[in-house]
């Protein structure tokens, strides 16, 4: 009788919480989020996403993000995550969610379509596409692009630069100030509106 490989039962991780912790990780866990076990089938930016989505519904991203999202991963993943763990250093500073989502992406979304995204980013322009349109499509691939945009006034820029001409001519005071993005895409919106109505 030919015998099957044992395969390793993913134990079952549970450290000292506070109730409070307990109640969350419960609230969490009502709201079904995704698992990811590194399966081609399966997108490891849906998964970050998900999660995220998730916790800031719930407001504890930053609280509770890590050990929350951790509590998702099976089988290899999982099996990476305690890799790092037991690699760190015992008195290591803690991940923030940025920090463990950027680590989790670079391991599990293949070179090739980060290259690919930081290309679209790099030559994204506003072309046929309406001011909503392009907003969105530059916020999605700023995502995946962030040493291209580290600091907002590098975002502003950079979305600014993208824009119709006509449109980034009237934006120039906006690159030489400390603005929000979100000040830059409402301002950006209102002109385009002004200029439709106009027409």
């Amino acid at each position: 009788m030919a015998t099957r490989p044992v395969v390793p039962v993913q134990p079952m991780v549970m450290a000292a919480t506070s109730k409070e912790e307990q109640l969350r990780l419960a609230r969490f866990k009502k709201y079904d989020p995704p698992t990811f076990s590194g399966l081609a089938s399966e997108s490891a930016l849906g998964f970050i996403e998900e999660c995220h989505d998730i916790l800031r519904i719930m407001g504890i991203a930053e609280m509770s993000g890590v050990a929350f999202t951790m509590f998702q991963l099976k089988g290899v993943t999982y099996q990476w995550w305690r890799a790092y763990e037991l690699g760190s250093p015992a008195n290591a500073a803690s991940l923030t969610l940025v920090q463990f989502s950027e680590m989790f992406l670079r391991e599990f979304v293949p070179q090739s379509l980060r290259d690919t995204w930081r290309v679209e980013f790099e030559n994204l322009r506003q072309g046929t596409m309406s001011v909503l349109e392009y907003t969105v499509r530059f916020s999605d691939l700023a995502r995946h692009a962030s040493a291209l945009a580290a600091t907002v006034r590098e975002r502003v820029c950079r979305f600014i630069k993208g824009l119709k001409h006509d449109i980034q001519f009237s934006m120039a005071r906006e690159l030489e100030s400390d603005v929000l993005f979100q000040q830059v895409v409402g301002i950006t919106r209102r002109l385009k509106g002004m200029w439709d109505w106009e027409r």
